[in-house]
């Protein structure tokens, strides 16, 4: 049969269709993109606009009230660039929210933002082995004020009375005085204590643990409350805690290496007050030495005793045993 131009344009029809809808689909795209870019310029215009009035109402209270410039204006009027003057404070800015975020990261945001209980508190504990006595170990630890030949962290200490003692210390370029106070002392066991200063505070302890004759335990725990910002910010490296551990191992290798014999201080304390003085204690252990002594010459000398009665007895069981035994020739007068 003969195709007939009806037959012709029918099959035509839907090749049309197909441009269409994708015409209508790409309509549709750019409308919907054209709203968004629209929508994106009217509100960068209206952030132009609240910044530019912004701006104006700064320089009408510059001009009202006789204040500063901000920073690019400023710098402007100083004769800079507008490029140099742009850098310059943007730099400022980037410092000074860097120093605002230290601070409220540390809790000293300024006025009453800081509270107690955002403080950062460093927590030392330590174990070393030493290779003295256990006495001769603690009575190094009692000798402070001989801390600053041998550490980094300690330049003078000087003690007050039996109980306090001044502290000057330093960590990197920061130099800190302070006051310690011991508040339980038991010789050749464990010392206790507190310090306060203007820039922080601290709770300590040291344990001895007596291992072999010439092996010595030592345990140090220490948490240190950093006040103000320096000391905050220090924190956050570790540095005074740092500075302990360090100053821990000096400490280890000078009683070690030293042939210095320690005087120590031997008095007791309890509750922050002295018991029983260096001296006393000193006078009790002269007292038991001598007893110690008595009882080891009594000892001695029961010993003696009984060696000598031994002896004796001895001697005249041997006696005995010779008027027992007959001789040869009273053998012989007998038969």
């Amino acid at each position: 049969m003969a195709k007939t131009g009806n037959d012709t344009m029918e099959k035509d029809a839907p090749e049309q269709d197909a441009p269409e809808q994708d015409g209508s689909i790409v309509g549709r795209l750019r409308g919907e993109l054209t709203h968004y870019v629209g929508s994106q310029v009217e509100r960068l215009a209206e952030k132009a606009g609240d910044k530019l009035t912004d701006v104006t109402g700064q320089l009408t209270d510059v001009a009202e009230n006789g204040g500063k410039l901000p920073a690019i204006g400023a710098l402007l009027g100083g004769g800079d660039s507008p490029v140099k003057a742009a850098v310059s404070a943007t730099a400022k800015g980037v410092k000074n929210k860097v120093v605002d975020k230290a601070k409220d990261a540390v809790g000293a945001g300024g006025g009453s933002g800081g509270k107690a209980g955002d403080t950062k508190v460093t927590s030392v504990v330590e174990v070393l082995d030493v290779g003295v006595p256990l006495r001769t170990a603690y009575d190094y630890w009692t000798q402070y004020e001989e801390f600053g030949k041998f550490t980094k962290g300690v330049q003078n200490v000087s003690k007050s009375d039996d109980t306090t003692s001044d502290w000057k210390t330093k960590i990197a370029f920061s130099t800190r005085s302070f006051e310690a106070t011991v508040q339980e002392q038991i010789p050749d066991d464990r010392i206790v204590w507190t310090s306060e200063g203007s820039k922080g505070s601290t709770h300590g302890a040291v344990s001895f643990h007596d291992l072999a004759p010439s092996l010595t335990r030592i345990v140090l725990v220490v948490e240190y409350y950093p006040s103000g910002f320096f000391e905050k910010t220090g924190n956050l490296w570790r540095a005074q805690g740092r500075r302990i551990r360090l100053d821990f191992k000096h400490f280890q290798r000078y009683i070690t290496l030293t042939d210095e014999e320690p005087e120590g201080w031997r008095g007791e304390i309890r509750d922050g007050e002295v018991v029983r003085t260096h001296e006393e204690a000193m006078e009790e252990e002269e007292d038991d030495e001598y007893e110690n002594e008595d009882d080891e010459q009594e000892e001695d000398e029961e010993a003696e005793d009984g060696e000598d009665a031994e002896d004796g007895e001895d001697a005249e069981n041997e006696n005995e045993d010779e008027d027992e035994e007959p001789s040869g020739e009273d053998e012989q007068e007998q038969r």
